[in-house]
């Protein structure tokens, strides 16, 4: 990492030092995720709203579901976390090898992550249940079925979108450590998006029950 005149090179001019400009980024990524808790949790508000008006038709959909392939969502997303987790502190070390490897793995698995879902997608397609005056399925009891998937795509498919814009940013993660521009005195960047990602995954620790498992 080159330095001029004591000033590191990745230390932003109206910083007085490396320890402020990484609080005020963490502070700064912090607000970011309120926000996005504040997004979700209308979506979770609308959820509840929705199955107290109707519990029989969310009772009938969840059932097709796959729960076999949203657990296995789950255990993904988890894993992914721990190796975000474990990139981090290979870049505290000074790991840059290791911290490449994590971060790499952790893009696969977000990979899978959205495979999976792409399976999921194309099977309710296929069937008709979609969302609003799209539904055409007629195998599932009671009236409105098409309120319980209507909820569901909107929901799963932000999330979606969630995780591929952590994608993103960790692949751009992978070149920036490819490059040398981390060491264990800067390493910000890649904290700030463990930091999202973690959200990310949490998000999902709650969709998983209310929709998989939600009977």
């Amino acid at each position: 990492m080159s330095q001029t005149a004591g000033h590191p090179s990745f230390l932003q001019h109206h910083f007085s030092d490396a320890e402020q400009q990484r609080e005020s980024a963490k502070l700064g990524m912090w607000i970011f995720l309120l926000t996005e808790i504040l997004l979700f949790g209308g979506l979770f508000c609308a959820y509840a709203i929705y199955r107290s008006w109707n519990p029989e038709i969310f009772h009938n959909a969840h059932v097709h579901l796959n729960v076999y392939l949203g657990t296995l969502n789950t255990v993904v997303l988890i894993t992914s976390s721990v190796t975000m987790a474990l990139a981090i502190r290979s870049m505290q070390l000074g790991r840059r090898t290791a911290t490449l490897r994590f971060l790499a793995v952790t893009l696969a698995l977000a990979a899978v992550f959205l495979v999976i879902k792409y399976f999921e997608y194309s099977h309710k397609i296929h069937l008709g249940q979609l969302p609003g005056k799209f539904y055409t399925y007629d195998g599932i009891a009671g009236t409105n079925p098409h309120i319980f998937f209507s909820v569901y795509f909107l929901m799963t498919g932000l999330h979606g979108i969630h995780v591929l814009a952590g994608m993103a940013t960790i692949a751009w993660l992978v070149v920036r450590t490819s490059r040398n521009v981390f060491s264990s005195e800067y390493y910000t960047p890649i904290e700030m998006t463990g930091l999202y990602w973690h959200l990310v995954d949490l998000i999902w620790i709650f969709l998983f029950p209310l929709f998989y498992l939600v009977g």
